[in-house]
């Protein structure tokens, strides 16, 4: 029940088209694991901006429309990596209504401030 649509700053972004409760499941997906020796090989890849880290210091690419989740310092969904079984789920962090854009914290946990690798805009979009 998502959609991928276009916000005003960030280009796109992916967007809930039916409400979701806190601790609720938003999207179940299977992951591509890129092992860790052509980590370096896909960081020179437009797709080295697309992917999850992984155990062992692997990668791993979201099949579903996880990957092209933005990130933010006040994420309304959070992820889940479960490496045994090569899927990542995407849970809702706080309530969220219908054409609100989904969000996640890409340094891996919702109160986490560090910095990441480009420069942050803070949008609060909606389609």
């Amino acid at each position: 029940m998502l959609i991928v649509g276009n916000t005003n700053l960030k280009g796109r972004g992916v967007f809930a088209q039916k409400p979701f409760l806190k601790g609720e499941l938003i999207e179940r997906t299977p992951v591509v694991v890129i092992p860790a020796e052509q980590v370096k090989l896909i960081d020179q890849t437009v797709l080295g901006n697309y992917y999850y880290d992984w155990e062992d210091n692997a990668a791993a690419i979201a099949l579903g429309l996880s990957s092209l989740i933005n990130h933010s310092y006040n994420p309304n969904s959070y992820y889940v990596k479960k490496f045994s079984d090569r899927k990542l789920e995407l849970i809702a962090y706080q309530d969220i209504e219908v054409g609100e854009e989904i969000t996640a914290n890409y340094n891996g946990s919702p109160n986490d401030k560090s910095p990441i690798w480009f420069d942050v805009v803070d949008e609060i979009s909606s389609i």
